[in-house]
């Protein structure tokens, strides 16, 4: 894993990735699926996320003001879609992390855990809008510290080139994924 400047920690949103947010406050953790989410602004870098207001998640996030987004891969859509489709509510004496044997790591800046095996992962602190929060479920934070596989990002880009199982996926519905796929640069031809 390697540390990414702040100032280049939109880009590891910004090609629209399904993500999942990790939360943790009092002894209690979840994770979720969320695929509304967009980088907001640069310096000091925040991002917007849609996280319904029924969910476990949202519940330990606003008791804790942080949260941590997990850029999940294409060997984890079956994790992706088993989180997305369970609430951390509904397990008695335990939770989603040891139900379906997550494994994690800490986060430097905040409680919430860090999922293995994503290819990026933003530490997240919440701006408070109760007005956006209440009424549209839109969560505007800022990012702490930031982090990605260093196989895939570098300099500030993604390159998934010759590591297909580690492109970030994109649902589109009913357990369905697209991958991230070729890069193309601009004023190349081919």
């Amino acid at each position: 894993m390697v540390s990414v400047d702040l100032a280049k920690a939109y880009r590891l949103l910004n090609h629209g990735p399904t993500i999942l947010v990790t939360s943790r406050h009092a002894g209690k953790q979840n994770i979720m699926a969320a695929a509304w989410n967009v980088p907001l602004d640069f310096d000091p870098p925040k991002i917007i996320v849609v996280i319904d207001k029924n969910t476990y998640t949202r519940e330990l996030i606003e008791a804790s003001g942080t949260f941590a987004i997990n850029v999940p891969c294409v060997a984890q859509i079956d994790t992706v879609q088993k989180v997305g489709s369970s609430s951390g509510r509904d397990l008695k004496n335990t939770d989603k992390f040891a139900e379906y044997g997550l494994e994690t790591f800490s986060a430097k800046k905040i409680a919430a855990p860090l999922l293995k095996g994503c290819v990026a992962w933003l530490e997240c602190k919440v701006i408070p809008e109760p007005h956006n929060q209440n009424t549209y479920d839109l969560f505007i934070a800022e990012v702490l510290a930031a982090y990605a596989d260093e196989r895939v990002f570098s300099d500030g880009r993604w390159h998934f080139e010759g590591y297909d199982h580690l492109r970030t996926i994109h649902h589109v519905a009913g357990g369905s994924f697209f991958a991230a796929g070729e890069m193309h640069q601009a004023g190349h031809s081919g």
